[in-house]
């Protein structure tokens, strides 16, 4: 993998998240302008990851005909007008549909889409790239945020939202365009009529289990990160203690993504996920055992910021362990639908189970979807590869 590429993939991912992220930081104020309530601000969050995720299926016969490169150029094309929308939105259901804009886009640019780009350079290898990229993606949040912020003070939420739409335009596409190679392999058409044999669809068993796997860890994930504080709070630490350590999840988030580079691919997607996944389950029971002291609060911590890190890596990688380049897109494309609707549905439903049940039976909730996807990850060890099982022993 040239480190161009991926340094220049990299960069386009950054600027896509950290632009879509902005309602971190505005929020309060577009709900003001908007006269709407800050729930129905991050509504349009939920609505982008849905978007997201109803779009995926229909563009994996984009990403296998014309890879991966076209298919995110015209994304950041589009997105550009997404931003531009919400920049000029006079009333909520503008604002939505500039929401629903930027989800097309980024189901043709952001999760999905570099992966199956680095997938199409690299092949079956392309666990390692991935694991680079998204160690250097984790800081989206931590350069945008400021970023966002500097902004918001000089040209206000919607000058905000104007220059991340010229920047789509101005960063993201010539990134893509000028900083990706074209796809050496031809197209399917081509190749059909060349009589060469098309590559068998993705097998559904194996697929069947990684979506429902995936879906409920990024459940899990999106879902414990909406209401962490909160949740802490009610487990008994003070609020300043538990923005604290709040603050250091993504620290340890983002450790748990070197080491796994840093592991130099000495284990697969699969393998991280199941270990993983024990650890976030270890540290949902010590958090439920303890008597909401810091001490348990810190073991939770760290237990679970390292397994949710790794699994951020592993829910991508996973599918490598079954497809090869060839069938990764239609297989990726197929995942990100439950992905991207578990990712959307999450938020909203941890919350209102935290406000009505309490904090165990947030953790009950996490703990009985984090359960059900280590069952699935086990359900695939017993179908991975024969190849893979026999290089292994």
């Amino acid at each position: 993998m040239p480190i161009r590429v991926l340094i220049v993939v990299a960069i386009a991912q950054i600027v896509g998240w950290g632009s879509v992220s902005l309602t971190s930081i505005v929020g309060t104020r577009i709900a003001a302008d908007l006269g709407v309530d800050i729930a129905a601000v991050f509504a349009g969050n939920s609505v982008h990851y849905g978007v997201m995720g109803l779009c995926a299926p229909f563009l994996a016969q984009a990403f296998e005909r014309y890879g991966a490169r076209r298919v995110m150029i015209a994304g950041s094309l589009v997105a550009g007008p997404g931003f531009a929308l919400l920049a000029v939105a006079q009333g909520y259901g503008a604002y939505l549909v500039g929401w629903v804009i930027l989800g097309a886009a980024g189901s043709a640019t952001l999760t999905t889409a570099p992966y199956i780009l680095l997938t199409e350079i690299v092949g079956r290898s392309a666990g390692r790239a991935i694991g680079a990229m998204m160690l250097m993606t984790g800081l989206s949040s931590s350069l945008f945020w400021p970023t966002t912020a500097f902004l918001s003070d000089f040209f206000g939420w919607r000058g905000t939202c104007g220059v991340y739409a010229v920047a789509m335009w101005l960063v993201c596409v010539p990134l893509y365009l000028y900083g990706v190679p074209r796809r050496a392999t031809a197209p399917a058409a081509r190749r059909s009529q060349n009589a060469i044999p098309a590559e068998p669809p993705p097998r559904t068993g194996p697929l069947a289990l990684i979506a429902a796997g995936t879906a409920l860890i990024a459940f899990v994930g999106f879902g414990l990160s909406a209401v962490l504080v909160e949740l802490l709070i009610v487990e008994g630490l003070s609020r300043s203690e538990a923005i604290g350590y709040g603050s250091a999840l993504g620290v340890i988030q983002i450790g748990a993504r070197a080491m796994d580079f840093l592991g130099g691919g000495r284990w697969d997607g699969l393998t991280t996920g199941l270990f993983a996944a024990l650890a976030v389950l270890t540290a949902l029971a010590l958090l439920a055992a303890g008597d909401g002291g810091p001490s348990a609060a810190g073991a939770f911590i760290l237990l679970y910021g390292l397994g949710s890190g790794a699994l951020a890596v592993a829910r991508v990688t996973i599918p490598l362990v079954f497809f090869d380049r060839a069938t990764y897109a239609r297989s990726a494309s197929r995942i990100a639908l439950p992905l991207n609707l578990a990712s959307a549905l999450s938020p909203p439903t941890f919350a209102a189970v935290l406000s009505r049940f309490g904090g165990h039976a947030v953790l009950l909730l996490a703990a009985t979807g984090m359960a059900t996807a280590t069952v699935a990850l086990l359900a695939l060890a017993r179908r991975r590869p024969r190849a893979q099982l026999t290089v292994r022993a």
